[in-house]
């Protein structure tokens, strides 16, 4: 009894190893782990925005914000939407500024400062 068993057993094991593996897919490291953003003073009425790349991949970013011209006042206020589009090689950072100068001599300041980023399709 014990030799057909044993071949028995030879075959299970002969059959498992001819199955095709599964291959192991990696998830894809998000944007978020390797984009970052910052924010400087340049000057009195600038801003530089600046995003970082270190993913392995270029990425195109957008950053967006507004400057507010008068913001205290209920009459002069006025709101200046802007953004720009930055395309990062991997390793590398972009910057644009942010410039309150249409308020001339007026208050100001910059708010909803946002950024994205998204693998170039390129």
């Amino acid at each position: 009894m014990r030799g057909p068993i044993v071949c028995a057993l030879a075959l299970l094991a002969t059959a498992a190893s001819a199955q095709p593996k599964e291959a192991k897919i990696r998830p894809a490291r998000s944007l978020a782990d390797c984009t970052s953003f910052d924010q400087q003073d340049k000057d009195d009425v600038t801003v530089d925005l600046t995003v970082h790349n270190s993913c392995s991949i270029p990425v195109d970013c957008t950053v967006s914000w507004k400057v507010v011209c008068a913001p205290q006042s209920k009459k002069r206020r006025s709101e200046h939407p802007e953004s720009r589009k930055l395309a990062l090689v991997e390793g590398t950072a972009g910057s644009t500024q942010a410039s309150a100068a249409v308020c001339a001599d007026d208050a100001w300041s910059i708010e909803s400062i946002e950024w994205s980023c998204t693998p170039n399709k390129e």
